[in-house]
């Protein structure tokens, strides 16, 4: 059986504005995370998938985020079976950090990567 390649981008390639879905737990979210990005934990996720597909109705790619890129992965090719245009990001918030891309808390405490 063959599978197609995992569809996935660098994150310093990631568009400014877009659509960034983060897998992560809510420690990992609390200490950094994308501004914007729409926050499902790999253990809800299933549960609330219903909060993806209305988030991109209108059919835009969900560049899907994790700690280095596993769950992620997981996470993606999950979407693409359902249909849904979704892109790893190769390394995830590391990468993300170490491309120098903005971070954001909740709280505005300095953002890192957990």
């Amino acid at each position: 059986m063959n599978f197609a390649p995992l569809p996935s981008v660098d994150a310093a390639a990631v568009p400014s504005d877009g659509f960034v879905l983060d897998v992560r737990e809510n420690d990992e979210w609390a200490a950094g995370h994308v501004e914007g990005a729409l926050h499902i934990p790999m253990s809800d996720f299933v549960g609330r998938f219903g909060e993806l597909t209305e988030a991109v109705e209108d059919g835009r790619r969900v560049h899907v985020m994790c700690r280095v890129g596993g769950r992620s992965a997981q996470v993606t090719q999950y979407l693409v079976q359902q249909g849904v245009d979704a892109v790893n990001i190769d390394g995830g918030m590391q990468a993300w950090d170490g491309a120098g891309r903005p971070m954001v808390t909740d709280n505005g405490t300095p953002a890192f990567v957990l």
